[in-house]
């Protein structure tokens, strides 16, 4: 069993998406405006097997918590004001 916590690439990678930088930047910059004030699993760019595994991560405190409460805070949540 591997321990820690996993990157944000990593998380993508176990959604079956992208994982590059440039394709995580490009998933957050094309989906986030339809996923604004949506819970992480929530949110309507997830298939239904996606948006289980991010509840059950988030749920549980696994390992994938760590970068589904960034993912989640990056697609989801408003910008600051400036």
């Amino acid at each position: 069993m591997q321990a820690g916590h996993h990157p944000l690439q990593e998380l993508f990678a176990q959604l079956g998406l992208p994982a590059t930088p440039e394709a995580i930047d490009d998933f957050i910059t094309r989906h986030r405006p339809a996923s604004l004030g949506c819970a992480l699993p929530d949110a309507p760019v997830w298939t239904p097997a996606q948006a289980g595994f991010l509840r059950e991560a988030i749920a549980a405190d696994a390992d994938w918590a760590l970068p589904a409460e960034w993912l989640g805070q990056a697609l989801c949540q408003p910008l600051p004001e400036a």
